[in-house]
């Protein structure tokens, strides 16, 4: 005989969903990035820190209420993925606004700081310092990467070395873009979950039946 259903299930595992782990380190990029980049007097520096802080904040809130409502999760769920769309809107806003590069997912820094993988601000920062180094020891006369020259640019991939703000853009977008995917899943997880089992009413209806013995 299987396992009694439990009327509040086991939740609040927020900080164990990679949508959270990622979504975590996005707002440590963001604070930092609007700290050196972005006048604190605008309205810019407040919306993107606190669009990152929503995604974060949503996603762990959603988790502690899926445990006596599925519905809230998903709202709050759906409110962390929109507010990481605008912080990716505005970080693509900063790049097209100075002129600078939206990379594409080949762009050779951009592979080398997806194959690192990082988890803490500290390893961004490293990736940015070893990219920068590199750019300063391997380029030719005109501030061209020699490294990078050999791949063809995509649509918006500039061929000369980018500087701290572009790195940190682009790794951002890149975190953005890995977090939504992420959310995406999780949305789908969890709509499948509500429409196959319901909310807490049903569960609580099944919770008492099974102790009734009908």
């Amino acid at each position: 005989m299987g396992e009694a259903e439990k009327l509040i299930p086991l939740h609040g595992g927020y900080r164990k969903l990679k949508s959270f782990q990622v979504a975590q380190l996005v707002y440590d990029v963001t604070v930092r990035f609007c700290e050196r980049y972005i006048d604190r007097k605008s309205r810019t520096h407040d919306q993107m820190v606190q669009a990152a802080r929503s995604g974060v904040q949503n996603i762990a809130e959603g988790s502690h209420a899926s445990g006596t409502s599925k519905k809230t999760e998903l709202k709050l769920t759906n409110v962390a993925r929109a507010s990481l769309e605008e912080l990716r809107l505005d970080y693509e806003d900063f790049l097209r606004q100075r002129g600078l590069g939206i990379w594409g997912r080949d762009h050779p820094a951009l592979v080398r700081f997806k194959a690192k993988r990082c988890a803490t601000l500290e390893d961004v920062r490293v990736w940015a310092e070893e990219e920068r180094r590199r750019a300063r020891t391997d380029t030719d006369k005109h501030g061209r990467s020699r490294t990078d020259t050999g791949v063809k640019a995509n649509k918006g991939q500039r061929e000369s070395v980018p500087g701290s703000a572009e790195l940190v853009a682009n790794a951002a977008l890149s975190l953005l873009n890995l977090c939504c995917y992420f959310l995406d899943r999780q949305l789908a997880a969890q709509a499948a979950a509500f429409e196959k089992e319901g909310g807490f009413t049903e569960r609580l209806y099944r919770v008492r039946k099974a102790r009734r013995g009908d």
